[in-house]
């Protein structure tokens, strides 16, 4: 194109454009649309900060809240154990007494009591003499045992007897019906021979029995 027919066609563009009247604007509806794209903004920024405020509303409990008291329970009382029973009080050893073969001691009044090889001698208020053997075979002298004979006067009752088949005898106890516990008199020879003899004054039919050092039961009449 050459420099003329370039100039004529500024001239026809120019002519048209200044025939044309431009509309008015239309603010109304763009103010419209400004107003309705500011809510959409201020809605989401609110639903934005809300999601956001509830998020650490719920933090802020899970770490702030004060824990919930639980109830204190007072454990029941415990029921009050019954006093434990006394314990029985073994009976205190009372070794053998050590008497020379025929050594006579005086058992009760009127008798005298006195030891052999052979065995268990005692004499009687009325000038009598009796005898219990140790080597006659009657006793079992393998295990403990405690022999019984008595003798009255009508007003008291005299007991001896001969303990056997133990070196430990250390105490004879008779005990009456009623509960009532009388120690007797033990001798022996020297040497431990593992027999002695033992003799008390007590009541009629009382129950014998036989304890070794450490108080336990070795034998006993009616055992």
């Amino acid at each position: 194109m050459n420099p003329t027919e370039e100039a004529r066609l500024r001239e026809v563009f120019a002519d048209a454009a200044h025939g044309i009247t431009p509309g008015p604007v239309p603010l109304t509806a763009v103010e419209r649309a400004g107003r309705a794209r500011r809510r959409r903004r201020t809605a989401g920024l609110t639903a934005c900060c809300g999601l956001l405020v509830a998020s650490l509303a719920v933090t802020a409990h899970r770490f702030v809240a004060p824990e919930q008291h639980r109830p204190v329970v007072t454990p029941a009382s415990p029921t009050a154990s019954p006093p434990p029973a006394p314990r029985r009080q073994r009976p205190a050893p009372t070794p053998p007494k050590v008497v020379a073969p025929g050594e006579r001691v005086k058992a009760a009044p009127g008798v005298e009591l006195w030891l052999t090889e052979e065995g268990k001698h005692w004499s009687t208020p009325d000038g009598g003499e009796n005898f219990r053997s140790v080597t006659d075979g009657n006793l079992d002298t393998t295990r403990p045992g405690i022999s019984h004979q008595s003798e009255s006067d009508g007003r008291r009752t005299f007991h001896s007897g001969v303990y056997y088949g133990t070196k430990d005898a250390a105490r004879v106890t008779l005990t009456d019906q009623t509960g009532r516990t009388t120690t007797a008199t033990m001798v022996e020879l020297p040497g431990k021979p593992g027999w002695g003899a033992w003799y008390a004054s007590a009541t009629a039919d009382p129950a014998i029995t036989l304890y070794d050092s450490a108080g336990n039961v070795l034998a006993g009449t009616g055992l």
